[in-house]
């Protein structure tokens, strides 16, 4: 996507700022920010909370330095260590920003939708995003929803798109430039996250870990990069070995499948996927072992990169 905003002055003066995405789990906060971006960077699945971490996407318009967190979905009926760590990376990230995406379905808005918005700043601008709007089959009965919104809380936007829609998407982002600080940028104008590669192929392999094996494998799965080495730049070669972590044996088996065929086709999905990202030949080496409880345990949920 390409936005068409009007072209910028040479003398405007530079606007930079931090916004987070918020809401609970599978309501498109990671599709959205990948069209926001341009750029996929964040992964998405139907798996509820597939986000554990705070993505960070970078885009820059004219004189305006768009720096979104994508936050992980607030989760209300788990308590784990691992929730709760993710929990936390929500909350520590909603007082820290300029402006904050309040993502939610259009036309719905829940207990949980209300947890996440008690636990924003009143002082920070908050958007509505009521996204998803094309499952929406009356659009008449939508006015009367946003308009009960409104009453709900001092939204500065109320925003009713689908973030599959590169129209809505552009008008999302002309809204979020208009509210940003001015200050330098952050980051360099192609910039795009500022995330390293070796994270990038960790949620990579772990988006087609969850996508080829669907219900079957529970939540408590995740995937460590044991080793990230290159060589060359003309072709450049990357070398990646990595562990899927798994809560039982049982979960081992359907992660390797008949013959190891869903195995081998995890690691061919995610090394097409990493060349195309890395713009580099990926060689890329998975294990799988069991690590029973680690999603309850606070000390295994940290040593495996989880803030």
């Amino acid at each position: 996507m390409s936005a068409t905003f009007p072209p910028t002055p040479p003398d405007a003066p530079r606007q930079c700022g931090r916004i987070a995405i918020v809401g609970k789990p599978n309501v498109g906060k990671s599709t959205l920010l990948n069209a926001l971006v341009g750029q996929k960077i964040s992964i998405v699945s139907r798996k509820a909370q597939t986000t554990r971490h705070r993505i960070t996407g970078i885009r820059t318009v004219g004189a305006a330095q768009c720096i979104f967190v994508d936050t992980p979905g607030f989760q209300t009926h788990f308590h784990q260590a691992i929730h709760r760590t993710l929990n936390k990376a929500v909350t520590g990230t909603v007082h820290d920003v300029d402006l904050v995406l309040l993502v939610v379905r259009a036309g719905h808005f829940h207990d949980e939708d209300a947890k996440v918005l008690s636990l924003l700043d009143p002082a920070i601008p908050t958007m509505l995003v009521a996204n998803q709007l094309d499952r929406v089959h009356r659009r008449a009965e939508l006015f009367p929803w946003l308009s009960a919104m409104q009453q709900r809380a001092d939204f500065c936007d109320l925003v009713p798109m689908s973030a599959t829609r590169p129209k809505d998407v552009e008008r999302l982002l002309h809204l979020c430039c208009a509210r940003l600080p001015q200050q330098d940028w952050w980051y360099p104008a192609d910039a795009l996250t500022d995330h390293s590669e070796r994270f990038l192929a960790s949620e990579t392999l772990r988006e087609k870990l969850f996508r080829l094996t669907g219900d079957e494998l529970p939540y408590s799965s995740t995937v460590v990069i044991d080793t990230f080495t290159e060589a060359g730049t003309a072709p450049r070669k990357v070398r990646i070995a990595a562990t899927i972590v798994v809560d039982r044996e049982s979960h081992k088996g359907i992660v390797i499948g008949d013959r190891g065929e869903r195995i081998k086709a995890i690691g061919t999905q995610a090394r097409i996927e990493l060349e195309r990202l890395l713009d580099a030949k990926v060689f890329l080496e998975t294990w799988v072992t069991v690590r029973s409880g680690w999603a309850d345990d606070e000390a295994r949920v940290r040593s495996f990169g989880y803030e």
